[in-house]
C-alpha cells in the first residue's frame, strides 16, 4: 500500500476523534433528521459526504500537481496547513456555542432529495471546509511514496466512511441524541476543549517535524 502505516493510524485517529465532536456538519445531520426523520439525516449525511469527495478530489489533483513541480512546496503547505490546524485548535476551546442556537427543530418535514441537496450545496459551498480539506490532508501524506493522488484517496475514502459512521448514525438516531446534546451543555464544551487540544497538539507536532 503506498501510504505510510504511522502516519494512516495517526490519521484515522485524529479524524475519529474530530469526527465525534459536534460540528457544523453534525448539527446540519441532526437538524435534517429531527426535521424529516432517519432517512433524511442519512440523505443529508449523503449529501455532506459528497460535497466532501469534491473537495478532495480538486484538492488532490491540484497539490499533486504542485508537489511534483515543485518539491519545496510540500513543505510550505505542511508549515502553513500546521498553523491553521493550531488556529482551529485555539478557536474551539476559546468560542463557547450554544447548541439550541445552532439546531432549529421545524415544524414541517424535510424531503430525503431536499436534505440531500442542502447537505451538498451547505458543505460545498462552505470555503472553511475547502481551506480545512487542503490543510488537513497533506498532513498526513509522504510524497516519498509516490502515487500522491492514491494517498489522497485512502484518506479521503477513510473520512467519507468516518463521515457515514458517525454523523449517519446521529441523523437516524436524531430525535434522542437531539434531546441529549440539548440538555448537555457541559458534555459538548468538553468535547470540544479535548477537540481543540488535539488540533492544537497535532498541529504544533507537524510544524516542527521534518
Amino acid at each position: 500500500m503506498p501510504i505510510d502505516q504511522h502516519l494512516l493510524a495517526l490519521f484515522t485517529v485524529t479524524a475519529i476523534i474530530a469526527m465525534i465532536a459536534p460540528g457544523p456538519d453534525m448539527l446540519f445531520v441532526l437538524g435534517c433528521g429531527m426535521r424529516g426523520g432517519p432517512r433524511a439525516g442519512l440523505l443529508a449525511t449523503a449529501g455532506v459526504a459528497t460535497s466532501e469527495a469534491i473537495h478532495i478530489a480538486v484538492a488532490a489533483a491540484g497539490l499533486a500537481a504542485l508537489f511534483a513541480a515543485v518539491p519545496f512546496a510540500f513543505t510550505v503547505l505542511r508549515i502553513a496547513g500546521a498553523a491553521y490546524l493550531i488556529y482551529l485548535g485555539i478557536q474551539m476551546i476559546r468560542h463557547r456555542k450554544g447548541v439550541q442556537a445552532e439546531v432549529t427543530v421545524g415544524g414541517g418535514g424535510m424531503s430525503g432529495r431536499r436534505a440531500y441537496l442542502n447537505g451538498l450545496l451547505t458543505n460545498l459551498l462552505n470555503p472553511k471546509m475547502v481551506t480545512f480539506t487542503i490543510a488537513f490532508l497533506p498532513q498526513f501524506i509522504n510524497p516519498q511514496l509516490g502515487q500522491v493522488w492514491v494517498q489522497f484517496a485512502i484518506l479521503g475514502a477513510i473520512l467519507i466512511a468516518l463521515e457515514f459512521l458517525v454523523d449517519g448514525t446521529v441523523g437516524v438516531l436524531a430525535g434522542r441524541i437531539g434531546g441529549w446534546l440539548r440538555r448537555r451543555h457541559t458534555a459538548r464544551r468538553r468535547i470540544d476543549v479535548a477537540t481543540g487540544g488535539v488540533f492544537i497538539g497535532l498541529g504544533v507536532r507537524l510544524a516542527v517535524e521534518h
